[in-house]
């Protein structure tokens, strides 16, 4: 397991103060930047249920953002990282229709939610070793 899956797992366990899907996926990898949690706490404050209204996933949208911290803005590069994603949710990546589809298959949300942010995390570290920013 990765240092950045494993300080996410501690984080999404944390109930006070609540960790939402953005803050947790880019924490771990933000800390190892030297932001500190303050900030990041604040920059990724509205990622939360879906940008705070059911549209782009947090953890999804979080995930962008540790590209950009790691200077990868290639349009092709975004795009692919959409595109591992879109692969095992070809429905949507937008919050709502994730909770909905998790819902209707019988799934609780904060499982469903954490795993989401585990799978980005995966994604995000593997497009960062292709891309040659993490050894």
């Amino acid at each position: 397991m990765s240092n950045y899956l494993a300080r996410a797992e501690v984080l999404r366990a944390i109930v006070t103060p609540h960790y939402n899907c953005g803050q947790s996926v880019i924490l771990p990898f933000a800390e190892a930047l030297g932001y500190t949690e303050e900030t990041v706490m604040r920059f990724a404050a509205n990622f939360g249920g879906g940008m705070k209204g059911g549209r782009l996933c947090g953890a999804v949208a979080g995930g962008a953002v540790v590209l950009g911290l790691y200077g990868l803005e290639d349009r092709a590069v975004i795009e692919d990282y959409y595109a591992r994603l879109g692969k095992k949710h070809p429905e949507s990546l937008e919050c709502a229709p994730l909770l909905t589809l998790n819902e209707q298959r019988g799934g609780v949300k904060k499982p469903h939610c954490d795993a989401l942010v585990y799978e980005v995390i995966g994604v995000v570290e593997e497009i960062l070793r292709e891309q040659g920013k993490l050894a």
